[in-house]
């Protein structure tokens, strides 16, 4: 092959930009590119990385986080601004968690702790390659995601942003927190981020972290060798050797115990983990996803979640709307519903029943919904659903006869806790450790209920 054609095929090759003062780092990180089929551009500080920007398009680009004239932050905020289909990682010095946490908040698209262990390094390569563009992921947003049993339905500008915010995730391998009522398609978003991504093709584990008992969570998330406890008879592996190459989604993870919590905390940090009754520790490639239905700051400020795990999972959140908050959406998704209810045409429902089921307030959402036309559909006659069929509950903005007409959901909502917290108390001659125990809550949490909704006063 002569040297033009050569340089030509290099020129036809994906091509990264590596970034880092040390000569040594350059040469490894460009054999490796070269061994994998692509072409690489080298820079040692920032000014020579933004010249060769300007010049080139890249598929990927790898910078350290410090360099002689200024940060790989720098480098990651320039992308993320004006090179947004060029995937950026980091390249951290070992332990330095709080950087990796910057960068992934800046638009990082992943992150590498020094020294670089070359089977991540490929890894993390292939993830970023194989990236779909970013108007491919906002199309397949929209779709229903394999092996799933719904799709993002809805037109209103709140599921709208949803659907943007998913598109950006899933270019990114930055945990996420997914915050959001129960029944409002947390684990649906959660999917839908990683069918969007380049994981889409290595499987998607969800975990409810509140069904797993206390004494088999590390056996359960990070597998165990045989014998290391009555029982183990061969090697087994967990939840993070099963989502290798994917993505575990932690469901209700304020539900994790303190101490998994730590063990938790060192394997999203490390991405390593240890099988209960080895000695040696193993690497895992696995992207994190995260909901609960419980406010998980209010969790930490009552000393139930630890804070450094907070933010190690809270790294980018993603709000899930209320049902109230897109009523608009509720014809799509009455629609949507009962055509995958019955595939072959079924019951359909009166204006009356359609207006009232648009005025209801859902505190349950989209699975009340659902739970409210399989019923309706079950009792109606002549496969026409009216009003009575609906055999709604009572309209949760109304309660003992009182209009929430002038007052906030948050006002009332802690106006529904003060007073279950002041009941609970009067029941056990106001015993703080009695009434936590009867409200189903650890006593420091109730501690702090009481404190910031000013109940102490009214219990004197």
């Amino acid at each position: 092959m002569t040297t033009d054609k050569i340089d030509r095929k290099r020129e036809e090759l994906p091509r990264v930009l590596v970034i880092d003062d040390e000569e040594d780092i350059r040469e490894l990180l460009d054999l490796t590119l070269a061994r994998m089929g692509l072409s690489a551009d080298c820079a040692g500080t920032v000014a020579e990385a933004k010249r060769l920007l300007k010049k080139e398009r890249y598929s990927l680009c790898l910078t350290d986080m410090r360099l002689p004239d200024g940060e790989g932050l720098e480098i990651v905020r320039l992308i993320s601004a004006e090179y947004g289909e060029t995937p950026v990682a980091v390249i951290t010095a070992f332990g330095s968690a709080d950087n990796a946490v910057a960068a992934l908040k800046a638009g990082a698209f992943d992150y590498l702790a020094k020294p670089v262990a070359l089977d991540q390094l490929r890894t993390l390569i292939k993830s970023a390659i194989n990236l779909p563009r970013t108007g491919a992921a906002k199309e397949v947003a929209t779709d229903k995601p394999a092996g799933d049993t719904g799709q993002l339905t809805g037109e209103s500008p709140a599921i709208a942003a949803v659907r943007e915010m998913i598109a950006k995730l899933a270019r990114s391998q930055a945990p996420v927190y997914i915050s959001g009522e129960s029944g409002s398609g947390k684990e649906l978003a959660a999917r839908l981020i990683h069918h969007c991504s380049s994981r889409r093709g290595a499987p998607f584990i969800p975990v409810n972290c509140g069904a797993i008992p206390e004494n088999l969570m590390e056996s359960e998330f990070f597998g165990y060798r045989k014998g290391a406890f009555t029982g183990a008879d061969s090697d087994r592996d967990g939840f993070f050797q099963a989502a290798s190459g994917g993505t575990l989604f932690l469901d209700e993870v304020a539900d994790l115990p303190l101490p998994m919590q730590v063990k938790l905390l060192r394997a999203i940090q490390e991405k390593k983990v240890r099988k209960v009754g080895s000695a040696v520790e193993e690497a895992v490639d696995v992207r994190i996803v995260s909901a609960t239905h419980r406010m998980l700051k209010e969790c930490v400020d009552a000393g139930a979640f630890r804070q450094d795990l907070y933010y190690r999972l809270n790294v980018i959140e993603l709000k899930m709307p209320a049902l109230r908050e897109r009523q608009e959406d509720i014809p799509l998704l009455v629609e949507s519903l009962l055509a995958r209810m019955y595939p072959d045409g079924g019951p359909r429902l009166t204006e009356e029943a359609m207006r009232a089921l648009r005025d209801y307030g859902y505190p349950g959402n989209v699975r009340e919904l659902e739970n409210i036309l399989e019923r309706a559909t079950a009792l109606c006659h002549d496969d026409v659903v009216e009003l009575k069929d609906l055999q709604l509950a009572e309209d949760p903005a109304v309660s003992d006869g009182e209009s929430l007409s002038g007052e906030t959901l948050d006002d009332h909502l802690n106006r529904v806790e003060r007073q279950s917290i002041l009941d609970a108390l009067a029941k056990t001659g106001f015993n703080r450790t009695a009434a936590a125990r009867l409200l189903g809550i650890t006593f420091r949490s109730l501690r702090y209920r009481i404190e910031r909704l000013g109940i102490e006063e009214d219990a004197g």
